[in-house]
């Protein structure tokens, strides 16, 4: 049961949990049966009539819109990437930065978020690590800020540890000291609310195969149109301005989009954008408020029950620190993974244990299952709540 909604009714939309405890929504959530209906969609218009083009591409349009709404900002600031990674390096490499500036990160952050900014070293440009603690706001960053920083970028909720950051203190810091800021909500969205103008980030980049339920293989690109001064690293004739009717390549007519268009290059993933639209309805249908908190409730109960065997949570426990939904429990993965896979439990080895993610289907029973396994193996010893 849930406080929140009739979690239920959305497990029915699920049928992989049904087969197995799926605790791995951070690597990938299963296919909900609203997606898989959405890209057959696409696949029987494909194969029936060689493909309504024209149709696609509305959709594709009516997706953004969603996604707009979705982080609260307009449709012309959100572009289709392939995943976090292209976004993230759509970003850094739209920052107006020049040999000697630096950029601040978090040691430790996803190694992709990092990579994207390490390569502009080419470039002569820096990158500083600030240290990772179980808290990071503004603070944290503050005193590595010298005339020569650009812009800081970040994860809001780590996918090793569970972290949730206070992003929405570093925005504004930023905004005050006239710093860009890329936000990588990759392992927030779809279960923490975001909300791209509350933030106040240059950039937010995502891919769709975690909390927002897709198929890998489509990302996304919030920008900030205020900022005019962001240019694509690359271009082609979806880019610009003005397409030439006759596609052909004219020097003096390679304006980009005014909208964040500028940073796409056609051509986009069509079922994954097909699925998108129809994980979002579902999303908004339930309230990704109500994920939230219902993966709270999770969390409690799980780090409760782990609490009494004394086994360890690696991250934050507070609320107002960690994550809703990611929880690394410190057994080494080495040992258990199998373990876990034995008895039909879906977890993630992480950095420093098992990592489990849930998802907007997931119950206590499943929780309750999860330690029922770890017991099995002699860890801990049995209570009134197994």
């Amino acid at each position: 049961m849930s406080r929140h909604y009739d979690v239920d009714a959305v497990r029915k939309e699920f049928p992989a949990v049904e087969r197995m405890v799926y605790l791995d929504s951070g690597f990938q959530t299963p296919l909900a049966r609203p997606v898989k209906a959405a890209i057959e969609l696409f696949l029987r218009e494909g194969f029936e009539t060689a493909g309504p083009k024209s149709v696609w591409l509305d959709r594709v349009e009516q997706t953004r819109a969603k996604v707009a709404r979705f982080l609260g900002v307009t449709a012309d600031e959100i572009a289709f990437t392939k995943n976090t990674s292209e976004s993230m390096n759509v970003a850094a490499n739209a920052l107006p930065l020049r040999a000697g500036d630096n950029v601040l990160m978090i040691h430790g952050d996803h190694p992709n978020n990092a990579y994207a900014f390490l390569h502009l070293q080419r470039k002569g440009v820096e990158v500083r690590f600030i240290p990772m603690t179980d808290v990071v706001d503004a603070d944290s960053f503050a005193p590595f800020i010298d005339e020569k920083t650009r812009a800081i970028s970040m994860s809001h909720v780590t996918f090793h540890a569970g972290h949730r950051f206070d992003i929405e203190s570093v925005g504004a810091m930023c905004t005050r000291k006239k710093l860009y800021f890329v936000v990588d909500v990759m392992q927030a969205i779809g279960v923490v609310p975001v909300n791209a103008t509350a933030i106040g980030a240059s950039f937010i980049g995502s891919g769709s195969h975690k909390g927002l339920l897709v198929p890998q293989g489509l990302g996304l690109l919030y920008w900030d149109k205020t900022l005019k001064e962001m240019e694509p690293a690359y271009l082609a004739a979806a880019s610009l301005a003005e397409i030439p009717d006759d596609l052909i390549a004219r020097a003096d007519r390679m304006a980009p989009s005014p909208a964040a268009r500028r940073f796409e290059l056609g051509n986009f993933n069509l079922p994954a954008v097909h699925a998108l639209g129809a994980s979002l309805d579902m999303i908004e249908q339930i309230g990704v408020q109500n994920i939230q908190n219902h993966c709270f409730d999770l969390g409690d109960h799980l780090i409760a029950r782990l609490d009494e065997l004394g086994v360890r949570l690696v991250g934050p426990r507070e609320r107002k620190h960690r994550a809703p939904h990611i929880y690394v429990i410190a057994l080494p993965a080495s040992d258990w993974l199998g373990h876990f896979e034995e008895n039909g439990v879906r977890v993630s080895p992480e950095r420093d244990g098992i990592r489990v993610s849930l998802g907007m289907f997931n119950t206590a029973t499943d929780i309750d299952r999860l330690i029922d396994v770890i017991r099995r193996r002699g860890l801990g010893r049995p209570s009134a709540a197994a």
